[in-house]
Formats: C-alpha cells, sequence, structure tokens
C-alpha cells in the first residue's frame, strides 16, 4: 500500500513519543502527588480487574480453566504494571494494555485508565484511533470466552466513550488552567514593564527639568565668580553688583531646585508643587540675565503679540534659547552671541542662536557638562512636530535654530 513503509518507521517514534508539550503537569519528574494518584490507580486498576474477572467466573456457564486462569492473571498484573509509564509514554502504554489485555478480563480496568490518560495527554487522532481497536478485541475476547460478541461490542462501546470523554475534559480543563495562568503571568509582567518604562520616563523627565532649570543658573554664577577672578581690580560699586547677581541667581537656582525636589517628594495623591512655567514673553528677561552676566548678546525679537502664544510652544522656545545660552557660556567664553526669535500664528516660531566658536585656550578650568541638553531639546523639538538644527555652520560659528509650529 502507498506510504505504508513510511507508517511503520514513524510508529515507533509515535509510540515512543513523549508527552504532549501543551500539559506542563506532565513534563519533569514524579511529584508527590503523581506517587499518590499513581499508586491509587494501580491499587484500583488491581483490584477492579479482581473484582471483574470474579463476578465473571461466577456468572459464566463456561468457567476459565487453569490455564486461561493463569493467563488472564498475568496478562491482568502486566497491564497494571503498564500503567507506571503512562505519563511518559501514554500511546504505547494505551496500545500495549488494548492487545495485551484482549485475553484478559482482570485487565478492563488498566485498560480504561490508560486509554483514559491517553485521551489527557494526547490530541484526539491517537485517542480515536486506539479507542478504535476495543471493538474487535472485545470481539476476540467474547470469543474466547465462549460469549455473545455482539452484547460484548454493546456494554464495551459506551465504557469506552465514557473513559475517552473524561479525559478528554481533564485534558481541556489543564490546558484551560495553563492558559490562565500564562496569561496572569503575561499580563503581570507587562505591568512591570509598563510600570518600569513610566518610572523611567519620569526619571528622565525630572533629569531633563533639573537640567534645564539649574543648568542655566549655575552657568550664570560661575561666569560673574569669574569676572570677579578676572578682574579683582573693579570698582567696589561694581563688585557689589556683581556679588548682589551672584546671590540673586543662587537664590532663583535653589528656588528651582527646591520645586524640582518637590516633585521627587510627592506622595501618592498629593499634588506636586508647582512654579511658574517661562513663556515666549520671558526669551527678553532671559536674554538680559545673560548680558548681566558679561556675555554680549545681540537680540532680535519679531513676534506678533508674545503673550498670546501658546503655553508649550512658549515653553520649548524659552528651553531652547535657554540652553543654547548656557553652552555659549560654558563652552564659548569671550565670544558674542546673537538670538533672533520671530513668527506669528499659522506661520510658525522661528529660533536661531549663533555664536562664533572660540579658539582661544580657557585660562581657568571648564564647566562640566554631561552633552544631554541639547539630546533633551532635540526630543522635546520632535514630539512638539518642530525641527532642531545644531552644530557648527562651516563658517566658524555654532547654530542652534529650531522651527516649531504655532
Amino acid at each position: 500500500m502507498p506510504g505504508s513503509h513510511g507508517f511503520w518507521r514513524l510508529l515507533p517514534a509515535a509510540l515512543l513519543a513523549p508527552v504532549d508539550p501543551a500539559q506542563p503537569e506532565s513534563v519533569g519528574p514524579r511529584t508527590g502527588r503523581d506517587w499518590v494518584v499513581d499508586i491509587a490507580a494501580f491499587v484500583v486498576a488491581a483490584a477492579a480487574g479482581a473484582a471483574l474477572l470474579g463476578s465473571s467466573g461466577q456468572d459464566s456457564l463456561d468457567p476459565l480453566t487453569t490455564p486461561q486462569l493463569v493467563v488472564d492473571v498475568v496478562l491482568g498484573s502486566l497491564c497494571c504494571l503498564l500503567l507506571w509509564w503512562r505519563r511518559r509514554w501514554p500511546l504505547a502504554v494505551a496500545l500495549a494494555s488494548v492487545l495485551v489485555g484482549t485475553l484478559s478480563t482482570s485487565a478492563s480496568a488498566a485498560q480504561l485508565l490508560a486509554l483514559s490518560s491517553l485521551a489527557v495527554h494526547r490530541s484526539v487522532r491517537p485517542v480515536l484511533g486506539v479507542a478504535a481497536l476495543w471493538a474487535p478485541t472485545a470481539i476476540i475476547c467474547s470469543i474466547y470466552r465462549g460469549g455473545d460478541p455482539a452484547a460484548a461490542v454493546r456494554v464495551t462501546i459506551p465504557i469506552v466513550i465514557a473513559a475517552v470523554a473524561w479525559g478528554m475534559f481533564v485534558r481541556a480543563r489543564r490546558q484551560l488552567l495553563f492558559t490562565l495562568r500564562e496569561r496572569a503571568l503575561r499580563a503581570e509582567a507587562d505591568q512591570i514593564l509598563r510600570a518600569d518604562s513610566a518610572r523611567m520616563a519620569e526619571r528622565n523627565r525630572i533629569a531633563r527639568e533639573m537640567h534645564d532649570v539649574l543648568a542655566h543658573r549655575i552657568s550664570l554664577v560661575a561666569l560673574h565668580a569669574g569676572a570677579l577672578e578676572v578682574r579683582p581690580d573693579l570698582p567696589p560699586t561694581q563688585i557689589r553688583e556683581t556679588a548682589a547677581l551672584l546671590r540673586s541667581t543662587a537664590r532663583q537656582a535653589l528656588e528651582e531646585l527646591r520645586d524640582v525636589i518637590g516633585v521627587l517628594r510627592e506622595e501618592p495623591g498629593q499634588e506636586a508643587p508647582t512654579s511658574p512655567q517661562p513663556t515666549l514673553a520671558d526669551i527678553p528677561r532671559l536674554v538680559e540675565e545673560t548680558r548681566r552676566a558679561g556675555v554680549r548678546i545681540d537680540f532680535e525679537m519679531r513676534v506678533d503679540n508674545p503673550d498670546a502664544a501658546p503655553g508649550a510652544l512658549g515653553r520649548d522656545a524659552y528651553r531652547i534659547v535657554q540652553e543654547a545660552l548656557t553652552n555659549l557660556g560654558k563652552h564659548a567664553r569671550s565670544t558674542e552671541g546673537r538670538v533672533r526669535v520671530s513668527g506669528a500664528p499659522d506661520r510658525g516660531l522661528h529660533v536661531s542662536v549663533r555664536n562664533r566658536l572660540s579658539v582661544r585656550v580657557p585660562t581657568g578650568p571648564a564647566l562640566p557638562g554631561a552633552g544631554a541638553g541639547l539630546l533633551g531639546l532635540q526630543e522635546r523639538v520632535t514630539l512638539a512636530g518642530g525641527v532642531l538644527v545644531h552644530g557648527p555652520d562651516g563658517a566658524g560659528n555654532f547654530v542652534v535654530e529650531a522651527d516649531l509650529r504655532w
């Protein structure tokens, strides 16, 4: 028959194949619960087989001879012993039980347990294949015992259907519990991942806010202190003014730091303290603070009604100018900067900060920088739907330009 050679080659592999991976309870070493269940199955199969053998001998008009009784008991005992391996090789045990127990009444209970276990651990196709063998084996056993083959089939089929149905019910329940457990674990893992992502996003937001509000203030303090260090011969009046600027700038830095720490100390359900957010109209004040630190800034702002600009737009523009001026004070001291802000509703907002690249060797220690300020600006502008360009322009200038939607 075509394909028969392939079938016989695959049959040993199918018989010795392990249990279905969809049944995790049957994979791995035998647990204490498995030992209890297997011992109970062996005892029940042996006791039920002995009871069936005794009742059939009493009801039969042609009792078994001594050799037949010995064969029945030996085959029944062998089927009961095969139950110990029903978890690892359910198809092989079920098939062997059907074939070995053909001439044994005492093997009936063990055969049913093996068939039910096969329905638990394997798919429907091998279960139906083994269940189909019960009808011919029942006919052979009935002829061997001198009974009615038709009556034997009528009794066997409902019992086999019940055993298969019970095994499939247990399999479906296990698969359902396994699926629910996997979903619960996956949902828990997703929840942990979302919590970690939210925590990381909040930490990045706080770090960006601390950089935005503190780096500029600290750089102004450093510029003022550097001016006092370089010009110790300044008039007392100018020294007092510089000291006052230092005190004012440091106080503002402390206030902004307190606001950020307030966010970090926020309790669940408690509203965090908020400070007034910068707007587009605050950019002239920002430039003036930088000028007072000794940096020469050429500033021009041509915006129609800056007070009417959206809060997010004004805050983004303010942070762009603030970061550019902070870098100017840290990396390009003694150079002149140029700030241009122009735009109107429906035309967008253009922000440009340009300064000459410093070629002089700094006389004092350079201010530290992590290089994350411009990266934070890039992310901020991208989220706002704008475009940010920064870097040398080839003409000896460092440029930070942004086009924001308005």
